[in-house]
């Protein structure tokens, strides 16, 4: 997730005596950092310090949206088309947070350089060659996978998969160092108990979506998509970005539903 000039980097590396883990204010945080929807007040000082509890459960909400638009329009417009706009409510209702640190990390690992340069690359607000590739590699896979399933299981993949993968940037976050000292990488600091409540609000998330079967599958897959991204991110920059964050969500969201789709064709 690339970084934004707000106080929420702040908030999330304000010291543990200074955060409030009032649940709801947490919730409301997470709401703000991940989405566009407007909460005000809800970053005002220290209630990111809960927010990461919260992450797949905004982000089950975030695949809800999705796939209610999916099978609003599906009927109308074919399951084409109604997979378009479920995508397109999913990007916007994230702000591309995710879209932007995967095409800012495929740039960055595409430039010819040592990981200063990478870095560089990466913070550049221009999306370069491969990083068109890979938001386009990212929007067939998705499009085909989703319209290849009825709407109820598109709208169960989405929320199975939108929650999974705000809990796979945590994995991220925790098993990386910040990459640099500033920046929502640096600032995203998740506690063990912060990160234990997340995973058991994930994989319940998943397990009652999609199944005790394919839902345990899904939170294989995207703890190996979280730790492959963690390794990759070690090996060739040194640690987590927030772009790193943004495009480990985005990765998994989209394996999780071809995951998905191949447990429930198979």
């Amino acid at each position: 997730m690339p970084a934004r000039a707000d106080p929420a980097v702040d908030a999330l590396t304000a010291p543990p005596a200074a955060r409030s883990y009032r649940p709801w204010r947490g919730l409301a945080a997470a709401i703000t950092l991940l989405t566009i929807v407007p909460l005000p007040g809800a970053v005002a000082g220290a209630e990111l310090g809960a927010a990461p509890v919260w992450f797949p459960l905004v982000g089950a909400a975030v695949g809800g949206l999705a796939g209610g638009v999916r099978i609003l329009c599906g009927p109308l417009l074919g399951d084409t088309v109604a997979t378009v706009l479920a995508m397109i409510a999913l990007v916007i209702v994230t702000g591309a947070l995710h879209q932007d640190g995967l095409a800012d990390t495929a740039d960055g690992l595409g430039v010819r350089g040592d990981r200063a340069r990478r870095l560089e690359v990466m913070r550049d607000s221009a999306t370069g060659v491969f990083g068109a590739l890979a938001l386009i590699s990212w929007a067939l896979l998705l499009l085909a996978t989703l319209a290849s399933l009825d709407g109820d299981r598109a709208l169960r993949a989405l929320v199975v998969a939108c929650a999974l993968a705000r809990w796979a940037a945590l994995v991220h976050a925790v098993a990386t160092p910040a990459a640099r000292s500033d920046g929502l990488g640096a600032g995203l600091r998740v506690g063990r108990y912060t990160f234990a409540a997340a995973t058991v609000l994930a994989v319940a998330v998943a397990l009652i979506v999609g199944g005790l079967g394919p839902g345990a599958i899904a939170v294989a897959t995207s703890a190996l998509v979280a730790a492959s991204s963690a390794v990759f991110a070690r090996r060739t920059l040194g640690g987590r970005t927030g772009d790193t964050l943004g495009a480990t969500v985005a990765v998994t969201e989209v394996v999780v539903c071809v995951v998905l789709l191949a447990v429930w064709h198979g």
